[in-house]
């Protein structure tokens, strides 16, 4: 059992996730109260327990702030304060870090504050489960329990099944940074996440103002959660 799905066992989140992926694979997430999923107390805590087992909660935000100025909260009040932000959420500046790739050029990451970064995880949680259901069932990058030994393992299958010998490698430039915020909002609201509150929030999320750069137009800043 992976460490996440011990977390989800633990806050009794499990049960939640499994039923969303349940209705979105059928179609029938019209009518689910996201919002109040995303903001339940048990939901807020297996953020912040995430969040805090990450090793990008050590580095800290535009506020100056890492995972260990948590350490000693009240969580009650932790969990009042979230909910009272996300009535009428603003984000945080987000701080922008440039770091060296192996072949000699530079990527940027955004690094949101820790309230944005555990508000980020409330948003994803609850999110990935209607997400995951609509994805195509043989892609494997950056999802929960998949990995490239997974994808090894199919195009084995598909060689010695299907006598496919023939390897296509794409590379997008500048995928994230060329994200079109409209076009990502009608997509989510086609897969099923049709709380328009919690479009609305994910859409003030997208942007969040990037210190030295301003408000961005387009674009998902990496090092974030959405």
């Amino acid at each position: 059992m992976s460490a996440q799905l011990r977390y989800n066992e633990y806050y009794q989140m499990q049960e939640t996730f499994d039923f969303l992926y349940e209705r979105s694979m059928n179609n029938a997430t019209k009518g689910i109260d996201l919002l109040g999923i995303i903001t339940s107390k048990r939901n807020i805590m297996l953020a912040y327990r995430t969040i805090k087992s990450n090793k990008g909660s050590i580095t800290a935000g535009t506020d100056r702030m890492t995972i260990s100025n948590y350490k000693d909260i009240d969580f009650d009040k932790l969990i009042s304060e979230i909910r009272n932000q996300i009535e009428n959420f603003q984000p945080n500046p987000v701080k922008r870090v440039i770091i060296p790739k192996d072949n000699g050029k530079h990527r940027p990451l955004g690094i949101p504050t820790m309230r944005d970064r555990i508000i980020g995880q409330m948003f994803l949680q609850v999110l990935a489960p209607i997400c995951e259901a609509k994805f195509y069932k043989h892609s494997y990058g950056f999802r929960e329990n998949r990995s490239a030994h997974h994808a090894i393992s199919r195009c084995q299958h598909l060689i010695n099944q299907a006598s496919c010998h023939y390897v296509v490698d794409v590379d997008i430039k500048s995928f994230f940074d060329n994200v079109n915020h409209k076009k990502l909002m009608s997509q989510l609201y086609t897969i099923g996440v049709r709380d328009k509150r919690v479009l609305a929030i994910i859409g003030k999320m997208l942007k969040a103002e990037v210190v030295g750069v301003g408000v961005p137009t387009k674009g998902t800043p990496q090092g974030g959660l959405c």
